[in-house]
């Protein structure tokens, strides 16, 4: 491990496991939850949220999420030792109204305790799956267990369940014209140690897909406004998203605004970089960026 005035370098092998897990999971956060119900070859169903877990594949529809051996001891979870015995899982989506109650069932329970009843969630019967879902999570999508990769046998060490989606089913409430509404999902992520966010309220916030058109990048941008000391990063960002520089007609258009006449008249740049700001922030790009043209 070295230090810079800024920058703290850490080799992985030079520190403890549980220093490394900490600094992994504070950093590559926020994290979605699996929360996984499984049943082992007697018929005993688990239920266990796990952060290391994502949607890797649409065709086919592939999930993978990863329940790491304990740090203590090594010793494998329960869900991973059910979905050896039962290939068959369901993944739970897990949003705010549920969060208390997924946190109760990660505790360490004795194998065999049925976790949705010491949580107090609804135990419903899948339809092509063995392990039952949770009635409250806003979705649940059954799954088959296609393989799993076992990574190591350290404390710590991940164990990878790639679990194929073959039924979902999916909470009305939170559809809007039959999609489902992120604000209403109210989704929650796991971050370092102790803590969650919420993604919901003005957490939530839209971003135009770059695939969807061909930004020009922030390197066609004036140097003056690539240095700006009053637009951010994200400002430039959102800049060079766009697909072109502003044509004379849209320069010419943007000086007879009456906010601009009124703030501008003068053509300090500090003024002209801080209303562009202001107007970036209010989803106004294109203005933004024939504002900052005409003063160059």
């Amino acid at each position: 491990m070295k230090e810079t005035h800024m920058i703290k370098t850490i080799d992985p092998k030079a520190i403890s496991q549980p220093e490394l897990h900490g600094y992994l999971l504070s950093a590559v956060a926020p994290r979605p939850i699996c929360f996984a119900s499984t049943i082992d070859a007697e018929g005993r169903v688990n239920l266990s949220p796990f952060s290391f877990f994502n949607v890797f594949s649409s065709n086919p529809p592939i999930l993978i999420f990863s329940p790491a051996r304990s740090g203590r001891d090594g010793s494998l979870k329960h869900s991973h030792q059910n979905v050896k015995e039962v290939p068959e899982v369901v993944i739970n989506i897990v949003n705010y109204p549920i969060v208390e109650q997924m946190s109760l069932s990660s505790t360490a329970y004795d194998k065999g305790v049925n976790e949705f009843v010491k949580a107090g969630l609804t135990q419903v019967q899948s339809e092509k799956v063995k392990p039952p879902r949770v009635g409250e999570a806003p979705v649940a999508l059954e799954c088959t267990v296609t393989e799993v990769i076992e990574l190591a046998d350290t404390p710590g060490a991940g164990n990878l369940i790639l679990a194929k989606v073959e039924l979902i089913h999916i909470n009305k409430e939170y559809l809007t014209d039959n999609k489902l509404d992120t604000q209403k999902l109210d989704l929650v992520g796991r971050m370092g140690e102790s803590w969650y966010t919420r993604a919901s309220g003005t957490a939530l916030f839209e971003i135009p897909k770059p695939i969807r058109t061909k930004g020009m990048g922030v390197d066609q941008l004036p140097v003056s406004i690539r240095e700006s000391e009053i637009l951010t990063g994200n400002n430039l960002g959102r800049l060079g998203n766009l697909e072109r520089v502003p044509t004379a007609s849209e320069i010419n258009n943007i000086l007879t605004d009456k906010e601009v006449k009124a703030q501008l008249s003068d053509g300090d740049k500090a003024k002209v970089h801080q209303l562009a700001k202001s107007w970036l922030e209010q989803g106004r790009a294109q203005d933004a960026l024939s504002l900052l043209f005409s003063f160059e």
